[in-house]
């Protein structure tokens, strides 16, 4: 019964790392998606929508900044949101599903901790 156990308290304790990682992995994607809403024009500072049809801009790649049309980089930005927030919901998912193994395999330490004090305590009357 120890060995059980033991077992099922490994087993949880690397269900709450994965869910730790997971919550971190959707810390970041919301950072992103802030990130990249506010490039948008969605949330001040409004950088897209607040410039003229003819204002140049730029991307950097690695330690370039390379120009870039207007159109394409409205277009990319949109498409990068879009990837964020599917993102997001398959962390969701992933979160879940997590939470809900820890809560069976909770329920699964609490009842080994039941059958073993009832067999320690034998029958009582």
């Amino acid at each position: 019964m120890a060995t059980t156990m033991q077992g099922l308290t490994d087993q949880f304790q690397a269900l709450q790392k994965d869910l730790s990682a997971v919550v971190e992995a959707r810390q970041r994607l919301d950072s992103q998606l802030q990130e990249n809403k506010s490039v948008q024009k969605v949330q001040p500072p409004r950088e897209f929508s607040g410039l003229n049809e003819d204002t140049n801009i730029y991307k950097l790649i690695g330690p370039v900044l390379v120009k870039q049309d207007r159109a394409e980089a409205v277009m990319n930005v949109d498409k990068r949101l879009e990837f964020i927030e599917a993102e997001i919901n398959r962390t969701e998912a992933q979160l879940r599903s997590i939470q809900e193994k820890q809560e069976r395999k909770k329920g699964e330490i609490m009842q080994l901790q039941q059958l073993g004090s009832q067999v320690e305590g034998g029958p009582s009357q």
